[in-house]
């Protein structure tokens, strides 16, 4: 489970990338769950997009790719959102440490 501020640290590195998963008309498909996954394992993080002809909003789209491949969802805007999972062999992003509470 990512801190708010881990959240907030992963949304600002999402900022600038590309958008590499794009979830059109026919959902969420074998295919598309196995582009997420490669590119999680390669990337750590991820932007994804929901066309207008999806029928899944991007929350259930970004929620649903994140179950399936065990990823967090980071963040949801409009019809974008951003996917984390941490790389265990080759860990890529540092995320800041959890506070005390």
């Amino acid at each position: 489970m990512l801190t708010g501020k881990q959240r907030a640290y992963l949304r600002s590195l999402a900022n600038p990338i590309e958008t590499i998963l794009i979830v059109g008309k026919s959902g969420i498909g074998d295919d598309l769950i196995k582009q997420a996954d490669d590119a999680l394992t390669a990337r750590e993080l991820i932007k994804g997009r929901v066309l207008e002809t999806s029928p899944v909003s991007a929350r259930e789209a970004a929620d649903q790719i994140a179950g399936l491949v065990r990823a967090e969802s980071v963040q949801v805007i409009g019809s974008r959102f951003v996917l984390y999972r941490r790389n265990e062999k080759d860990p890529k992003i540092a995320l800041p440490k959890q506070g005390k509470k």
